[in-house]
C-alpha cells in the first residue's frame, strides 16, 4: 500500500475539501487496483506535484511507465485530449487512459534531469520557447476549456476583486490588466495551449532532450502561454529579454501577446484576491513591467 505525501493530501484537503479528503483516502486502494488490473509493479518512490500522485512503474513486458492519479476536474479533464493530439510531439507520451477516474499510464521520463535545474536560465527560456512553438502549432481538439470563456470571467470578476484591493497602484493595475484583455477578447484563438509550462514541468528524456509534462490544455491564443516562464526563477531585469524571446520563437504580435501575459497577471492575482489573500508581488511586477 502507498503512502500519500503530506503536500498533496493538504492541497486536497484545502482546495477540494471534502471531495479531496475522499481522493486522498481513495488513492492507495486506488493504486493498488491499477498495478493489478494493467500488471504493473513499482520501480522506485512515489513522485508528486501539487495535486497528482506519479508512481514509477515497470509493465509485465518489462517496459518502464508512470502511472499518474489525480481527480477529475476541470484542469484534468482535458490532458488526455491534449496528451492525445500531440502523440509525443515536444510533450510526454500517453499509453492508456482511464476516463472515469482520469488516471493516465505515461512513458517514462528521467526525472532527475529537470528543465529548472538548468544553471543558465535564458537558455531554458529559450527550450520553454521552442517546446511552446510545437505544442501551439495545434490546432485544439474538440472538449477543451476555451480561453474566451476563461477571459470574460476574468473581466466579470474584477470590478467586485478590485475593490477588495487597498493599494490604489495595485487596483490601476489590475484595470490596466482587464483593459488590455478586452482589446483581446473577442479574437480568443483556438490553438493548442498548455497553459502551465514552467521549468518544472520540462524533463529530458532518451528520445528528445526535453518534454513537457502536465498540462492544463486550453483552446486559445498562444500568448496566454507566456507568464508561467516570466514568473518562475523570476528576475526583473531579464523579464524584457524573456518576453521578448517567448514571443520571437512563437511567431507572435508583440501587442497581442502583451495583452494575453496581462491576462495571466489578472488571472493570477484574482486567485489571490478571491482566496482572501493579497496579491502576489510578482505577478504584479510583472504587469507593470509589461504595462510600461
Amino acid at each position: 500500500m502507498i503512502e500519500v505525501p503530506a503536500e498533496p493530501a493538504a492541497s486536497q484537503r484545502k482546495f477540494n475539501e471534502e471531495a479531496g479528503r475522499a481522493f486522498v483516502a481513495g488513492l492507495p486502494r486506488r493504486a493498488e487496483e491499477f498495478l493489478r488490473r494493467r500488471r504493473l509493479r513499482p520501480d522506485g518512490p512515489a513522485m508528486h506535484g501539487v495535486c497528482a500522485l506519479v508512481l514509477p512503474v515497470v509493465s509485465a513486458e518489462g517496459t518502464p511507465a508512470a502511472l499518474k492519479l489525480q481527480p477529475l476536474d476541470a484542469e484534468s479533464a482535458g490532458e488526455p485530449l491534449a496528451l492525445r493530439a500531440w502523440a509525443g510531439v515536444g510533450a510526454v507520451r500517453l499509453l492508456e487512459h482511464d476516463e472515469p477516474t482520469c488516471t493516465l499510464l505515461l512513458e517514462r521520463l528521467d526525472e532527475t534531469r529537470v528543465l529548472a535545474g538548468l544553471p543558465e536560465v535564458r537558455e531554458a527560456v529559450l527550450v520553454i520557447g521552442a517546446l511552446l512553438a510545437r505544442l501551439t502549432a495545434r490546432p485544439a481538439p474538440p472538449g477543451l476549456r476555451r480561453l474566451g470563456d476563461v477571459a470574460r470571467q476574468l473581466l466579470e470578476r474584477t470590478a467586485q476583486a478590485a475593490e477588495r484591493v487597498p493599494d490604489p497602484a495595485d487596483r490601476r493595475l489590475l484595470g490596466h490588466c482587464a483593459a488590455a484583455v478586452r482589446e483581446v477578447a473577442g479574437e480568443p484563438g483556438d490553438q493548442l495551449l498548455h497553459w502551465d509550462l514552467h521549468y518544472a514541468n520540462v524533463l529530458a528524456a532518451d528520445r528528445a532532450d526535453w518534454l513537457a509534462i502536465d498540462p492544463k490544455p486550453l483552446a486559445g491564443d498562444p500568448g496566454f502561454e507566456l507568464l508561467p516562464a516570466l514568473a518562475n526563477r523570476y528576475d526583473p531585469a531579464d523579464t524584457r529579454w524573456r518576453f521578448d524571446a517567448l514571443s520571437d520563437a512563437l511567431g507572435l504580435d508583440r501587442e497581442r501577446a502583451r495583452a494575453w501575459t496581462l491576462g495571466r497577471v489578472l488571472q493570477n492575482c484574482l486567485w489571490e484576491i478571491e482566496d482572501g489573500r493579497p496579491p502576489e508581488t510578482v505577478p504584479l511586477e510583472i504587469g507593470r513591467l509589461l504595462r510600461g
